[in-house]
């Protein structure tokens, strides 16, 4: 089976910026995802579209194509206290915050006694990324993950 709209696909992934490893997903469960429903970057999914199982992929991301061009005006104060995880910050730990747009990573610059100050560009902006993808399984989405328009893990949402 081929991978299009409405398909789930599972796959793992290496991700690199240049000659170093940032990421392999290869010590978890394959990342699942539905084609179409804009749940990866724009050019990932063209690059999976008509792939199937056992296909392996690479694929390279420009800073536009993936995290966005680094803002050097993208600092923000924040109450320690809305840090997740819940854990005592240290200058360059990249943390979660929930904003009016969901959550965020963001990264410490400053660490004060009860506020930090925070990089809020991801901390792959601005880099250019390259995914070396070895697709698992293609199947046919569920009803309930096509209503949900995502896919879902073993016993359920995978999120």
């Amino acid at each position: 089976m081929q991978i299009d709209k409405d398909k789930v696909a599972s796959f793992h992934y290496r991700l690199f910026e240049g000659s170093e490893l940032l990421e392999d997903s290869n010590d978890s469960d394959p990342m699942l995802y539905m084609h179409g429903r804009n749940g990866l970057f724009e050019g990932l999914e063209a690059a999976l579209e008509g792939k199937q199982a056992g296909d392996n992929v690479e694929v390279t991301l420009t800073p536009d194509q993936a995290y966005g061009e680094r803002q050097d005006n993208a600092f923000q104060r924040v109450p320690v206290k809305h840090l997740m995880p819940n854990k005592k910050p240290r200058v360059g730990d990249v943390f979660q915050v929930n904003t009016q747009d969901g959550p965020r990573q963001v990264v410490i610059k400053k660490v004060g006694k009860f506020n930090v100050d925070v990089d809020t560009n991801h901390p792959l902006a601005g880099k250019t990324l390259r995914f070396e993808i070895e697709i698992q399984d293609v199947r046919e989405a569920s009803a309930e993950e096509l209503a949900h328009g995502h896919a879902h893990g073993v016993g359920g949402h995978q999120h």
